[in-house]
């Protein structure tokens, strides 16, 4: 399965177990003629309704939790591609699934997802945030758009792959502070596999049980 990446962008702290290969060439490239947005013009607008939601006042009640996690599901779901990600996050084990076993996963892992990613963003929302949109780049029928999300609280660049379905752009993994989800997760579900099973696999999803940062290392840069 082809791979998007370059040298890795380095950071002070790594936030989450996930190794990632971003590119490091600022350059911009058109999309094709056929298509109707650009991967940047994608992102925007994703990133745009996902911070509307976390900073509505009448969904940071605690009696809200559930509708607004619900809203950025419903975000997630239109931008990012859970099959291609599930796919990539079992690596050999997702030709090992029955057809109803993939539904299953892809369902399950598009909530806890959702979970991680708006729970990540809103730990870099305070009264004064900003995103930088700082550089697209597009090879073939995959792209790469790197940000930066800031806040009074500090910067956390957030890196989108993309891939192109139907003239449309959508996320297939996502680079936090210079770590992939693909490839975090990828180790995890994989150990949890080897060491018990599947099914105990989807029970830690459904509970939300496995551990949200990361302590492992980063892949070497190249690799």
């Amino acid at each position: 399965m082809r791979q998007f990446g370059g040298k890795s962008r380095r950071s002070a702290g790594y936030y989450l177990s996930m190794a990632a290969l971003p590119f490091i060439f600022p350059v911009s490239i058109a999309a094709s003629p056929q298509t109707r947005e650009t991967p940047l013009e994608a992102v925007r607008e994703t990133v745009t309704a996902v911070l509307r939601i976390l900073e509505d006042p009448t969904l940071k009640e605690s009696g809200k939790l559930t509708v607004r996690r619900r809203k950025l599901e419903e975000i997630a779901a239109a931008r990012f591609d859970y099959a291609e990600m599930s796919k990539r996050v079992l690596s050999s084990y997702w030709k090992q699934l029955r057809e109803g076993q993939r539904k299953e996963f892809v369902e399950v892992y598009k909530s806890f997802l959702s979970d991680r990613y708006a729970g990540k963003i809103e730990d870099y929302t305070g009264h004064k945030q900003e995103v930088s949109y700082l550089t697209e780049r597009i090879e073939g029928s995959y792209a790469e758009v790197r940000t930066e999300l800031r806040s009074d609280k500090t910067t956390l660049p957030l890196d989108y792959r993309l891939l192109l379905n139907e003239n449309r752009w959508l996320a297939y993994d996502i680079i936090i502070d210079g770590v992939s989800l693909v490839n975090n997760y990828r180790s995890q579900f994989q150990k949890i596999i080897r060491e018990s099973s599947y099914e105990e696999l989807i029970r830690k999803l459904r509970e939300r049980s496995l551990p949200p940062d990361a302590k492992s290392k980063p892949r070497p840069a190249g690799s």
